[in-house]
């Protein structure tokens, strides 16, 4: 899938590189999954920090958003999303929780295969 390039707020078309200034690969790798938040004194800090910054901050606020949802509700493309968020993350303007503990990964791999093993028994 190319990346469209998207309506400013100004009325100009910016180019999906131009947002992340050139760069494809985030600082860091997350999860679509992982769950990230803003608090209010981040949100007010990322006003200085550039529109799409401070819209993903908004969507953040006290309110635990995955990558993808952020993505989805600034309508950025995910590549774009993804840098911006780690970026935001090394800033300290995002906090990011993993997607789940383990304990919770070992205990949902139990319970799926005892689905797999009900559903091969049918």
């Amino acid at each position: 899938m190319v990346d469209q390039p998207r309506e400013d707020p100004r009325g100009a078309l910016v180019r999906p590189y131009a947002v992340t200034r050139g760069r494809t690969e985030p600082r860091q790798d997350i999860a679509l999954e992982a769950v990230l938040v803003a608090d209010p004194a981040a949100v007010q800090e990322s006003r200085f920090a550039g529109h799409d910054k401070h819209r993903i901050a908004t969507v953040c606020e006290n309110r635990a958003q995955s990558l993808a949802e952020i993505a989805a509700y600034t309508r950025l493309p995910l590549g774009v999303a993804r840098v911006l968020v780690a970026d935001m993350v090394a800033e300290g303007l995002l906090t990011l929780h993993s997607a789940a503990p383990v304990e919770a990964y070992e205990e949902r791999m139990e319970l799926l295969e005892r689905v797999l093993s009900g559903l091969r028994r049918l």
